[in-house]
């Protein structure tokens, strides 16, 4: 109940958005409101889909339609004027929302009419079913947002295709890079989760067993031939796909969709972590378009788009192991608790992904390179990024343990250039060019283009294979 300290507090107000700030303004889809609508909808497509396999007058379909709401094929139904926050404190004592949904509804649609609400459907068939209606519409937005992202990063990685940063392994320098490959990097993963997604979204479901998941009831009612085309007419009005069999302890379109959602928030996860990183003060590589403030100190620019993506990424996993164990705890024939759990837990990862490929779209919109900071780090270790270089060039001149004496003398700040020129072996050797990192980036610049074209780089015509010994 209100009261005077929380005056709204009340099931529609309890979450907001205000401790999941990477959600709010990105998750309307998945509201209670919105799972309401598809509750609706799976309810109506029961009764058109009755309609067209000749078991339910057209006129009683096009009654409940209109009574309800409905909108079209893939759409929740809007209009039916069911209150959810009455809906929810009905649905206690049964465990589930569609037991009263039904009495709802069956007081809104005409009296001849009312037979066919929800017969010989189970409760589960309803709200899995209005699930992924509810699932399919909320996962195409993150998949546009992934896209978007796609296209940002496109462009980023070809803007910088050759501009010369230090890669870095283990938190330390190791050879040089290009900032166009690190994004060209992301681009791969993001593209491919988007992939992915896309085709978990196409495999949705509609369900529909009956009590047992046996469709004993929908034979009884339609006869065994119209009750085989029962499901596949019933999915199209949902635009979902047509289920092999009832899956209500099979729970693999929530548990597969849950890693699809997963790996797109992991995708976008990495790009926030070396935006964080990259962006620190003492590195200065990378800023966000438009940085965060801070209540304390007005200097800052805080890189408020990654850390709200790192947040959702750090607890995505966690659900994607509830629903996992929601699946292997689907028992008997309706699972005890299970099933319930997957709900909100569904819900939760769909904001996640909702909101942190959302801003991961702003984020790299927005990206800046600071060129002195990224050439000002490269020189950090004086000509040493280029280590690996000088083993494969100078230690079959020089040896294993010269070339080892060599850096060493170059770390303890000695002149890299000097110390290979003074070699004889390195008499016939343009210095200059051997130390210069631009000249030590492999297929950077290939693998930028190829991302960036979406295609598997190829070595350049006569390359030689590499060899075990080529790795120092």
């Amino acid at each position: 109940m209100p009261s005077d300290a929380f005056p709204d507090e009340s099931p529609s107000a309890l979450d907001v958005g205000l401790l999941v700030p990477v959600a709010v303004g990105h998750d309307d889809a998945v509201t209670d409101a919105a799972v309401l609508d598809a509750l609706v909808a799976a309810e109506v497509a029961l009764v058109r889909a009755y309609a067209e396999v000749g078991s339910a007058p057209s006129p009683v379909a096009a009654a409940v339609e209109s009574a309800l709401g409905w909108v079209g094929v893939g759409e929740p139904c809007r209009g039916h004027g069911i209150d959810v926050t009455a809906l929810a404190e009905a649905s206690v004592s049964g465990g589930n929302p569609v037991i009263p949904l039904v009495a709802m509804l069956k007081e809104r649609v005409p009296a001849d009419a009312r037979t066919w609400v929800h017969r010989g459907a189970t409760s589960q068939d309803i709200l899995d079913s209005a699930l992924m209606l509810t699932v399919s519409r909320a996962a195409t937005r993150v998949v546009a947002a992934l896209r978007a992202t796609e296209t940002a990063l496109a462009a980023f990685a070809e803007e910088h295709r050759d501009t010369v940063a230090a890669a870095r392994t283990l938190t330390q320098h190791a050879v040089p890079t290009t900032v166009g490959l690190r994004a060209a990097t992301w681009l791969r993963g993001v593209r491919r989760s988007a992939n992915r997604l896309d085709t978990a979204i196409a495999a949705l479901p509609a369900q529909l067993g009956g009590a047992g998941g046996t469709m004993a009831s929908f034979v009884e009612i339609a006869g065994p031939d119209a009750a085989g085309r029962l499901a596949g007419r019933f999915a199209a009005s949902l635009g979902l796909a047509a289920p092999e069999a009832p899956w209500h302890t099979t729970r693999w379109p929530v548990a597969e969709l849950g890693d699809a959602l997963t790996a797109a928030v992991d995708a976008v996860g990495v790009i926030a972590a070396d935006v964080a990183t990259l962006s620190r003060t003492e590195i200065g590589e990378l800023a966000e378009g438009t940085g965060g403030g801070s209540s304390a100190m007005p200097q800052k620019r805080n890189p408020a788009s990654a850390v709200l993506i790192r947040s959702a990424a750090l607890r995505a996993p966690q659900l994607a192991a509830t629903l996992h164990l929601a699946a292997a705890g689907a028992v008997d024939e309706r699972p005890d608790g299970a099933w319930h759990a997957e709900w909100p837990t569904l819900r939760e990862l769909l904001r996640l992904a909702l909101g942190a490929t959302a801003h991961a779209s702003r984020l790299v919109e927005g990206l800046t390179v600071d060129d002195d900071a990224v050439a000002r780090n490269l020189a950090l270790t004086r000509g040493l990024i280029v280590a690996e270089r000088l083993s494969l060039v100078l230690g079959p001149r020089i040896g294993r343990d010269r070339l080892s004496a060599l850096v060493a003398a170059a770390s303890d700040d000695g002149d890299l250039a000097a110390l290979v020129g003074a070699l004889p072996e390195a008499a016939d050797l343009d210095v200059d060019a051997l130390l210069d990192p631009a000249n030590y980036t492999g297929l950077a610049a290939r693998l930028v283009d190829d991302a960036v074209r979406g295609t598997t780089p190829t070595p350049p015509a006569g390359a030689p294979s590499a060899r075990p010994e080529d790795t120092p």
